[in-house]
């Protein structure tokens, strides 16, 4: 089954997830339409390199061209016109940087993946959990009722100085009429009639004016205090989900909405500021004893510009947030001299602001860094799919000033990644008589001079942002807080569903929280050190608890990811484990797990049993990124044999735990079928005997001593089939001078 085909199985709380990341950059109904083509391309690999992007876009291009014709013949109107803007999207907006959407849709099918391991997992982690509050929707609701609300308060209130402006015309025409009359007729009772009439007037202009001051400055305290409550909540939790989101968590949405409340309360405060203006005018033309105008306005107007103020410095985000496009899963880690891209948005969305706000990109202050390439930029409106008012750093590059001594400053490992770094930004925006200096900042990146100090760094921004929602502590490190183990569990699961996609069920984050803690402990109270996480080796080992367990991912990641979506590895188990789940199992049943005490190590365990009775273990060297280079693991498994003392050569493995025959669970994943046992004369291409890599061992029954695993021999099953014609058992023992494998 396709994984598009998965997603649309899912609940329809997950298919939300699925529609946030899903807009005009990568329509869905290419994603739909094109499932399988797209999933069979290698959008990761394109995303790094330009040529392989180029001709993915080409024939992502012929691909829609296709489709066009179909749906042509079909005369579906709606999905021609569609196809017909996708097909001129992908020609105009990729075509000068192809590596951009080859980012986009591979983002896209690592947050399917995500999602999808996050679906398949039966129970939610407090972070998650706290993410998706029922108060904090409820909150979202009532933000937009509100703001809903304040739009149409001070749209009424237009009508209401309109009426007032009509009303004051009106008396000034009969005031200036009743002026221009002669002074004998000013005396007249119709005269002092009407003078009445003016004064009733002037009243009601007063009653007037204080009503409409009145609703005017409640449409101020609504917003003020809509800003000071729960829209500065709702930008914080939007903040704290990007920053979970940064580190694996659940994708992150809701900006689209917080633009929409910021730019009403904007178009509204922006309309009782012309509101204001209307009254001074008025008040120019018509002032009295005991005008409340010149007494109340210009406390208002201060009161709206200082909302004005706080809204554009609020509105001004860090929409993505700084990642190079060589590691899109590692955000915030940047390597010197090698290009990373951020986005900043401006949430108060008004056409008047395209092009004429120009950001500035700096990096810290202590000179130590500073930031190649185009680093100043006009946000518009254009570049973005949904015309949000944005702009996106692309070229950005940083670089290591070198000391006063002329040489570069420090680049031990521990130095370098766990020193934090913020990327800021910097604008002002002049409107309507208003100037505005926005600053805002990035999250804490960290810097390395090498590829090898990425792990390390990664742990650094995994801790930060699991430890703390304070966007700019840079001197986190100087004492860092302990983390809840629980949290840091469902933070490593995450790991793994984001990068291999499939997240890691209760078991093995049992085994995981056993090898931080040497114990098992309860999760909800345990705190973890960081020192434990990262700094201290792995008792009796020379590498830490993360070293070991981004090795495992970068094993997963580039030789046995199919096996590791479709679940058959149960990778993270003790060996004592691994015997109580075997011990009463069919013999030849198996499982895999994850070495212990071998960085990126992969090894199968089996259960067989005695001519008497008794149940013994054997266990495999375990297999590395070198060895699963030459051979696929599932071949591996296929092929594997055994030679026991007196023996034919066979395959131990029948059923992988629990009871799944071999074939059943890995026989998709084989890359051809076993050859034929032949002989010599069977040939192969110009007179060849055809040859196969098979993985062999030697176990002897009675030897008292633990036994280490065989090595990979190349061997083909015609090779077999000869030496068992002309040699021994023993002279084949010796023969393939294979190191004993027990345990």
């Amino acid at each position: 089954m396709s994984q598009w085909s998965q997603v649309q199985q899912l609940e329809i709380k997950f298919l939300e997830q699925v529609d946030q990341f899903y807009d005009d950059n990568f329509p869905m109904e290419i994603r739909h339409l094109l499932a399988q083509w797209i999933e069979s391309q290698d959008w990761e690999a394109a995303a790094n390199n330009e040529a392989m992007a180029m001709i993915l876009l080409q024939n992502l291009i012929i691909q829609v061209d296709e489709q066009l014709d179909r749906v042509s013949q079909e005369k579906n109107l709606l999905l021609i016109h569609n196809l017909k803007r996708v097909r001129k999207l992908l020609q105009g907006k990729y075509h000068g940087n192809p590596m951009h959407i080859a980012v986009i849709i591979s983002n896209c099918l690592r947050e399917e993946r995500r999602i999808l391991a996050a679906a398949s997992m039966p129970v939610q982690g407090p972070l998650e959990k706290s993410l998706q509050n029922s108060v904090v929707s409820e909150r979202q609701r009532n933000v937009e009722h509100k703001v809903s609300a304040i739009k149409n308060s001070a749209q009424m209130t237009d009508q209401d100085v309109k009426y007032l402006e009509d009303l004051q015309e009106e008396f000034d025409f009969r005031y200036k009429t009743i002026q221009s009359l002669e002074q004998n007729d000013k005396n007249s009772a119709l005269i002092k009639q009407e003078m009445l009439a003016l004064q009733a007037m002037l009243n009601t202009l007063d009653y007037k004016r204080k009503e409409v001051l009145s609703k005017i400055g409640r449409v101020i305290h609504e917003i003020d205090m809509l800003m000071s409550n729960m829209l500065t909540e709702e930008l914080l939790d939007w903040k704290r989900r990007q920053q979970i989101a940064c580190i694996g968590g659940p994708l992150h949405g809701g900006l689209d909405q917080l633009q929409n409340c910021f730019t009403l309360l904007a178009e509204s405060l922006f309309q009782v500021r012309r509101q204001l203006e209307k009254l001074d005018e008025l008040l120019t033309r018509l002032t009295y004893d005991g005008d409340p105008i010149p007494v109340q306005r210009p406390q208002l107007l201060e009161k709206v510009n200082f909302l004005l103020y706080n809204l554009f410095r609020n509105s001004f985000v860090v929409e993505r947030q700084p990642c190079m496009p060589t590691h899109p899963q590692r955000p915030m880690v940047l390597k010197t001299l090698i290009q990373f891209t951020v986005k900043l948005r401006l949430l108060i969305k008004l056409p008047e602001l395209n092009y004429q706000i120009r950001v500035k990109a700096t990096i810290d202050n202590n000179r130590r860094f500073v930031l190649c390439g185009t680093h100043v930029k006009a946000m518009n409106m254009d570049e973005s799919a949904n015309g949000n008012l944005s702009v996106e750093f692309r070229h950005l590059q940083p670089k290591e000033m070198k000391t006063s001594a002329g040489s570069k400053g420090n680049e031990g490992p521990h130095m370098v990644t766990e020193e934090l770094h913020s990327i800021s930004f910097e604008t002002q925006v002049c409107l309507y008589g208003l100037t505005i200096n926005l600053e805002t900042s990035s999250l804490p990146v960290v810097m390395i001079s090498n590829v090898s100090q990425l792990p390390n760094a990664w742990a650094s921004i995994i801790w930060y942002n699991l430890s703390t929602n304070d966007p700019q502590n840079l001197s986190f490190f100087n004492n860092p807080p302990a983390a809840t183990l629980s949290q840091l569990l469902e933070v490593l699961s995450w790991q793994f569903s984001s990068y291999v996609g499939r997240g890691l069920n209760s078991e093995q984050l049992n085994m995981l929280a056993e090898k931080l803690t040497g114990q098992q402990v309860s999760y909800n109270d345990y705190q973890l050190s960081w020192a434990k996480f990262c700094k201290e080796h792995l008792p009796g080992k020379s590498f830490t608890f993360w070293v070991w367990l981004e090795a495992i991912l970068d094993l997963i990641k580039k030789h046995i990811l199919p096996l590791w979506i479709d679940g058959y590895i149960m990778g993270f188990v003790s060996k004592e484990k691994e015997r109580i789940l075997l011990k009463d199992k069919t013999p030849g049943t198996f499982l895999l797990r994850f070495s212990e005490s071998n960085l990126g190590g992969i090894t199968f365990t089996w259960v067989d049993q005695l001519e008497n009775g008794d149940v013994t273990f054997h266990s495999v060297e375990p297999y590395n990124k070198g060895r699963l280079s030459a051979l696929p693991f599932a071949d591996i498994l296929r092929d594997y044999k055994v030679i026991m003392a007196d023996n034919v050569p066979e395959n131990p493995l029948k059923y992988l735990y629990p009871d799944i025959p071999k074939d059943k669970a890995f026989g998709k994943h084989y890359s051809c079928q076993p050859n034929e046992v032949s002989k010599p004369s069977d040939g192969g291409g110009k007179g060849y005997v055809p040859s196969v890599f098979i993985p062999v061992s030697k176990i002897l029954n009675d030897s008292t001593e633990p036994h280490s695993p065989s090595d990979l021999l190349p061997m083909s099953p015609s090779v077999y089939a000869v030496l068992r014609e002309h040699l021994s058992p023993t002279a084949i023992e010796t023969a393939v001078s294979c190191k004993l494998s027990h345990s």
